[in-house]
């Protein structure tokens, strides 16, 4: 990767990030702030979760994006769990000036036929103590190493697409349309799993983590289901798939360092109208504290039908989010997520930087804002 092909987009001589930051003022032009009397710097910062490859690291560095999310470190209890190598892993990626502000735990977003730890989501014991446990140790291993935030999802779903369509220009976008979806109708190995169980297998969950994550000061943001799908969805109830969902989930466990990887496009995905709904979902949220790290995308559509589009082209305004984030006193990072795939650019980085570069301009317009 070299680095015309990471920071340019394809048949144009303009950075991704200039590109990004001229689309930002067009829009804060459309839209202009309300008037009061004194401009505030607001409190989130652009981030990454792109990786912690020394590549990633070098173009963040030099785009000014200052905060990352890793890689997982390893899908299993290994050596790359311990203390020292979590240590390194810190110090490694603070040697280009960034803050390792968050490592995620063994609970990710594969489907559960392919989940590390699928016990957990089964409810099948004594395997889901055991898997339990070491969540506990990856919490503690991850304080330890001077991090205090993770993510994780609770999904045995995994992300439900139906394919890619023509994006703008020479691009390609992620939809999902459950109409064109193959697989809505065969179930997966988890059987029938109703709402109950379900809320029964999280709180499970919540009961033995969360006091642990508390000792250690490490936030635990957990990330909505992606998208919102109807109940009975291939013989599940997903209760994460909904804002009322997510709204049940933060009060099971009342504490500080119980909340949410809040995905705004997958809540997104989950509105009829997410340009007019979006908003509303971040003020409930953002104004109880449980939003502690933001996947910052946009989609084309809505609910069961939707495209996941460049972050300047969906249906939600995002200079319009970003306000909202500062009105509720959002401090965590806005991290690019899901970008479309242009021709040529096999590591999807063009779409990234230009992500990058549209979210620092905004939170450039939104701080010198009143």
């Amino acid at each position: 990767m070299n680095r015309r092909q990471f920071v340019k987009l394809t048949g144009t001589g303009m950075t991704a990030g200039a590109l990004a930051e001229s689309f930002v003022s067009a829009q804060v032009a459309k839209n202009p702030p309300p008037k009061t009397a004194a401009s505030s710097k607001v409190k989130f910062k652009v981030g990454t979760q792109q990786g912690d490859s020394d590549a990633i690291l070098k173009a963040m560095a030099a785009f000014g994006c200052n905060n990352i999310c890793s890689n997982l470190p390893s899908p299993r209890m290994d050596e790359k769990w311990s203390v020292d190598s979590l240590t390194k892993l810190r110090e490694r990626v603070e040697s280009y000036g960034i803050s390792l502000d968050m490592i995620p735990i063994t609970m990710t977003s594969a489907s559960i036929d392919r989940a590390e730890m699928p016990a957990i989501f089964l409810g099948k014991d004594p395997e889901r103590d055991r898997n339990i446990d070491q969540i506990c140790e990856q919490i503690r291993n991850i304080a330890r190493a001077g991090v205090f935030q993770t993510k994780y999802n609770f999904t045995i779903l995994g992300i439900p697409r139906s394919g890619p369509v023509k994006g703008r220009g020479p691009s390609t976008y992620s939809e999902f349309v459950l109409a064109k979806d193959k697989n809505k109708d065969t179930p997966t190995i988890a059987g029938r799993v109703n709402a109950d169980t379900y809320w029964e297998r999280i709180t499970y969950f919540l009961e033995k983590v969360v006091p642990v994550a508390e000792e250690y000061k490490v936030k635990m943001g957990c990330h909505p289901q992606d998208p919102g799908v109807p109940a009975g969805y291939r013989g599940i109830d997903a209760v994460l798939a909904s804002p009322d969902g997510l709204k049940k989930f933060v009060s099971i466990k009342e504490s500080p360092y119980h909340g949410l990887n809040f995905c705004q496009g997958t809540v997104s995905e989950q509105l009829e109208k997410p340009g007019e709904q979006i908003y509303d979902v971040i003020r409930y949220l953002g104004s109880r504290k449980k939003i502690f790290s933001v996947h910052f995308r946009n989609i084309e559509g809505g609910r069961l039908n939707f495209r996941e589009t460049f972050i300047d082209n969906g249906s939600v305004d995002m200079l319009k989010a970003a306000r909202v984030y500062k009105e509720v006193g959002y401090d965590g990072m806005l991290m690019p997520d899901h970008v479309p795939h242009v021709d040529g650019d096999e590591n999807q980085m063009q779409g990234f930087a230009f992500a990058v570069g549209y979210i620092k301009a905004l939170i450039a317009a939104v701080s010198a804002e009143a």
